[in-house]
């Protein structure tokens, strides 16, 4: 099956790089959803949210033929860069400020265990990343799911390094909260 998704992914990235404008639909199709899955976790303000998926979406298309296919999911995963890098550019510009504070604030102590997610539906904590103050979601963001080291993160956020490692702990600390709240609060209707 790998194979078959593999080798449609790439008949699919050649169609693009053609100009076959039937390719645009179908990369539309198989991957808007995601890609905008993907940059609504940085970007919360929906009308913001929309402006940058467009502008990373030209982005792709623009930049389709320095595409090489690497085998399944390449693709996917080069236009998910495109679409990370689009909202970090967006955010260095738009809350720059923000990002900035990144670099003052003093390291915190280890946090505590971390609570069990597991009874926790993935739309409520998806939300709680989302109500994460900027800096904290974005560092969460990018440690958690675009899997980046912290030398990676400070270097996309322009932050020093041990900014980063303090972002992500503050950021576990007050999701651990929300999820000990939410779970508590869960108990207590029953």
């Amino acid at each position: 099956m790998r194979f078959f998704i593999g080798n449609k992914e790439e008949r699919l990235a050649g169609r693009l790089q053609g100009g076959d404008s039937g390719a645009l639909k179908d990369f539309y199709t198989l991957y808007a959803d995601y890609l905008a899955a993907v940059c609504a976790r940085y970007i919360t303000d929906d009308n913001d949210m929309k402006d940058v998926f467009q502008d990373a979406f030209v982005q792709i298309i623009s930049h389709i033929k320095d595409f090489k296919y690497r085998g399944a999911g390449s693709l996917q995963a080069w236009a998910t860069r495109i679409v990370v890098n689009q909202s970090l550019q967006f955010l260095r510009q738009r809350h720059r400020h923000e990002l900035l504070l990144l670099q003052e604030m003093p390291d915190v102590a280890d946090e505590e265990d971390d609570p069990p997610v597991s009874d926790i539906p993935p739309e409520v904590f998806q939300q709680m990343v989302m109500d994460l103050p900027i800096g904290y979601r974005t560092v969460f963001n990018l440690y958690v799911f675009e899997d980046k080291s912290h030398q990676e993160i400070a270097h996309l956020l322009g932050i020093k390094k041990d900014s980063s490692c303090s972002q992500l702990s503050r950021a576990k600390s007050l999701l651990a909260k929300k999820i000990t709240a939410y779970l508590n609060s869960k108990q207590h209707q029953r």
